[in-house]
């Protein structure tokens, strides 16, 4: 079995959806109640899932085997990924969900449960529209009305790409280091654009017709650093007002990039103005006499929604490996049950550490998937709830939740990954097979989109200390009320025991991180900020999973062993209970190293490393 045959179950998605959120109340409100109801979403889920299996899943063999290619100043893409981009295209499943203006458009609840299948069937093909759909966004609630004519509709129906360009070479995470300039010119709002940007996913290829770049630049005179940063409309080919192409402009891939995995992903490096003849369109003001830029503020938008889209692309790759492991342990015979050592040899999932390293797979894949699912419903939630107070707590739980989609999901599906390929033993090793290269695919999701010691700083750091902290004790309450409205849960007495003492620990590492910061120990912020942001997500997780859980029990119940839904629910309360009691008990383990405050790692002088 190749990384192009798909695997994918549907059920935990129709869960989520129909059962575990509160569709009704979503989709009852104004923007969606004449267009959707909870009976539409099947048919979504299932045509979405058939594109996945016949064109998407096929498409990812020929990423990884044929790749991108560079050739005469041309990024070229295998002819698969241009039939996949063409039928999500005309299928309306692309960057036309990105739309938050238009009539009868899709939740993004939705939207992701479609966008994690597609992931699942092909990670490195999805980014050739998702970037198109965070820079169709920005331009959508910042630009002027002219420009959002001139260039969202064909970048929504997928004829134009869009792409985000931060990164410099001597910018990476730093971007107030960048370099890139902004020149006036006599044309209000038109500047002239001279700089270069790398590491630009999807920045170039042969599938669309022209790109929309959005390029971060200092305007001739601005202050240093981010602060001085604005935001430009730098299309690869010129636009003229009626949205028809023009001339060139001055906007040239340099080269792409070869990468350890997602090779069917063009990651380009691009030069704008190396003929002086580059010109973009300033997307808010200008700086004001304190050389203050909007930039920054603008591209965060797009930021924290592919942070959250980055967490969707490690699930869904996680997803994939782990139902391709389980798939393989059902008919890989070998050796006898370590309890029948003179019986005949069985399939290995009937092998006690084969079902661990599957549950482990399974319940990281469920939790997590129940985070980030949920978090696309605050947001949905946020913004189209008609109660200011309900709004208002979906975007406070956005913002703690954010940095744990992106960063927990991302370092856990490397480690997901890894017990995919063990199942496999020495066949997960040999690229014939499918998890050697979803290893190779997911690295790149702790890294993109700000790496998750960023994300962990912005945890700890900003949204620890947001509105006066109201973003975490929003989020300690959240939890607080679950134990309360649970405790006598019937037959998850140990899980509900296990959640509240993880949750005595979790208040106690925030007690000591006060302590810590209070007392001017900042380094302490740095060499405990990622495990404070795993203990966030374990206990955000291991509620949220048990929350589901508790209501499979209770449909189990209703329907019976025999009913055909059983194993599912069955499947369900196995994972939450293996997740609260195995992965969510390393809370305990940062709390008490966080209390102790080892500081070796950074005691030790540089050239002791060695």
């Amino acid at each position: 079995m190749s990384a192009g045959n798909f695997i994918y179950d549907l059920r935990d998605s129709q869960f989520i959806l129909k059962e575990w959120l509160d569709m009704d109340k979503l989709l009852g409100m104004e923007a969606y109640r004449d267009y959707y109801s909870k009976d539409d979403l099947d048919s979504f889920l299932e045509v979405n899932y058939k594109i996945c299996r016949d064109v998407i899943a096929p498409a990812n063999v020929e990423c990884d085997e044929i790749g991108v290619k560079f050739i005469d100043g041309v990024v070229v893409t295998p002819e698969a990924i241009k039939k996949a981009y063409q039928t999500v295209m005309e299928a309306g499943l692309g960057p036309q969900n990105a739309d938050r203006e238009a009539e009868g458009r899709m939740p993004l609840i939705m939207n992701a449960a479609i966008g994690e299948m597609q992931i699942n069937a092909s990670p490195a093909v999805t980014t050739y529209w998702g970037l198109t759909m965070g820079a169709g966004g920005v331009i959508q609630s910042f630009a002027a009305p002219e420009l959002k004519e001139r260039f969202l509709p064909k970048m929504f129906s997928g004829e134009w790409g869009g792409t985000m360009c931060i990164t410099e070479a001597g910018a990476g995470s730093d971007v107030g280091n960048a370099s890139t300039k902004a020149f006036p010119t006599d044309t209000p709002g038109l500047y002239k654009i001279k700089g270069g940007k790398m590491f630009i996913t999807a920045g170039d290829n042969d599938i669309a017709k022209n790109f929309i770049h959005l390029v971060l630049a200092r305007v001739d005179g601005a202050r240093p650093g981010t602060a001085g940063l604005s935001l430009f409309i730098v299309p690869k080919i010129w636009v003229k007002e009626d949205s028809s192409l023009g001339e060139p402009n001055d906007v040239n891939t340099v080269g792409i990039e070869h990468k350890l995995g997602m090779k069917g992903s063009a990651t380009c490096t691009l030069a704008f103005g190396e003929n002086d003849n580059c010109y973009g369109y300033l997307i808010g003001n200008p700086p004001g006499e304190d050389g203050k830029g909007e930039g920054m503020a603008q591209m965060f938008q797009m930021m924290n929604e592919e942070r959250l889209g980055t967490g969707l692309l490690a699930l869904g790759t996680a997803s994939a490996a782990y139902q391709q492991s389980l798939a393989y342990s059902k008919e890989r015979v070998q050796s006898a049950k370590i309890t029948d050592l003179k019986g005949p040899a069985v399939r290995i999932i009937e092998h006690e550490d084969v079902r661990r390293m599957l549950m482990y797979q399974k319940s990281i894949v469920e939790a997590c998937r129940a985070m980030i699912m949920k978090t696309y419903y605050y947001i949905d939630m946020s913004h189209d709830s008609d109660d200011p107070e309900e709004r208002e707590f979906g975007n406070l739980m956005f913002h703690l939740s954010n940095p744990l989609c992106k960063a927990y999901t991302s370092d856990l599906a490397w480690n997901t990954i890894a017990e995919a390929i063990q199942v496999y033993g020495g066949y997960g090793f040999i690229e014939e097979y499918p998890c050697a290269q979803y290893a190779r695919d997911v690295k790149i999701f702790s890294i993109w989109e700000g790496t998750n010691y960023i994300q962990a700083l912005d945890l700890c750091a900003r949204k620890f200390t947001m509105k006066k902290g109201k973003v975490v004790m929003t989020f300690l309450g959240e939890v607080g009320k679950f134990l309360q409205a649970n405790a006598e849960a019937p037959g998850f007495e140990a899980q509900i025991k296990m959640l509240n003492e993880a949750y005595t620990a979790y208040q106690g590492i925030l007690g000591t991180f006060n302590g810590y910061m209070t007392s001017g120990k900042i380094h302490m912020l740095g060499l405990f900020a990622t495990r404070i942001l795993h203990a966030t997500a374990m206990l955000y997780c291991g509620m949220l999973i048990l929350d589901q859980a508790i209501l499979a029990a209770k449909k189990l119940a209703e329907l019976g062993d025999d009913h055909y839904d059983a194993s599912f629910y069955k499947g369900k309360i196995a994972s939450s209970k293996f997740y609260v009691m195995n992965v969510m008990p390393e809370i305990f383990t940062i709390q008490r190293v966080f209390e102790i405050g080892d500081t070796s790692a950074i005691d030790l002088p540089e050239d002791c490393l060695r």
